[in-house]
């Protein structure tokens, strides 16, 4: 299962993707922005949407969030938002409407099938009661982190690239060590990988990222485009599958036969 040395996960064909019966993924999240829709605000506009994902996503929790206006007089606070927040019966899953953007994002992630299935879903639904028309921006993140004793020998489940102090005497003495780039991709969108340990009870994201009470090591990928175009739902979805398979080549990249065989997969 391992990867030459010169592999470059940036470029050419993904890798056949090897399913792991214990991953280590802790959230999984798509989402597109948009120009902002005012109506999106009112309880009777988005009563359409709610409809249409209603059998899926029953729970609606409206959430108000800070709304910041940058004028000459420079950053004010105005009225604020409200993001919708629809979830499923098993709180697995969430779809989040606002002013810009929806989003889809799971903690119960089962296959890259199932999780477009369910971002299409949600995608078309936007197209046919929202119909923003134009999208700012397409966003994929994945988030794998480990705990327990795995943290202790994670040096020697990834590639000496990712390894770090996490390989070196110092491991010992290092209650923080993260690591961030920024690459561009075949797919004109930008892959942005976050990796390293994390002390107890800390995190990098706490909107995506809950804290846990031990020492843990992540891998944060986020793969995104900033080009405006038309949203179209069917383009869209082939566009967040290409980032999924291109953020699954660098994580094989990343970690080694070892990592894959302690979560579960096979040869």
């Amino acid at each position: 299962m391992s990867f030459a040395k010169d592999f470059n996960p940036l470029k050419g064909k993904p890798p056949k993707e090897v399913p792991l019966k214990n991953a280590p993924l802790i959230r999984v999240i798509a989402q597109v922005r948009f120009p902002v829709i005012a109506a999106t605000q009112k309880d009777e506009f988005i009563a359409p949407f709610q409809e249409a994902i209603r059998p899926h996503y029953p729970i609606l929790r409206p959430e108000r969030i800070r709304n910041l206006i940058l004028g000459p007089q420079g950053q004010s606070e105005g009225p604020p938002a409200v993001v919708w927040r629809f979830s499923d019966l098993t709180a697995g899953w969430r779809v989040s409407l606002g002013r810009d953007f929806l989003a889809i994002e799971t903690t119960s992630y089962e296959s890259r099938e199932d999780f477009f299935g369910r971002f299409r879903f949600v995608a078309e639904a936007l197209e046919e009661h929202v119909n923003p028309r134009v999208m700012d921006r397409l966003g994929v993140r994945y988030i794998d982190r480990v705990v327990g004793k795995e943290v202790e020998k994670i040096a020697s489940m990834l590639r000496p690239e990712i390894c770090g102090v996490a390989s070196t005497v110092l491991r010992g003495s290092a209650s923080q060590v993260l690591s961030e780039a920024l690459f561009s991709t075949p797919e004109g969108a930008s892959l942005r990988a976050r990796w390293g340990l994390i002390p107890a009870k800390g995190t990098t994201d706490p909107s995506a990222i809950e804290p846990v009470d031990d020492v843990s090591w992540i891998l944060d990928l986020d793969m995104f485009s900033n080009e405006s175009g038309p949203l179209e739902s069917g383009k869209l979805l082939e566009d967040a599958r290409s980032y999924a398979e291109r953020i699954y080549a660098f994580f094989r990249w990343a970690v080694n036969d070892k990592f894959i065989e302690t979560y579960g997969g096979t040869k």
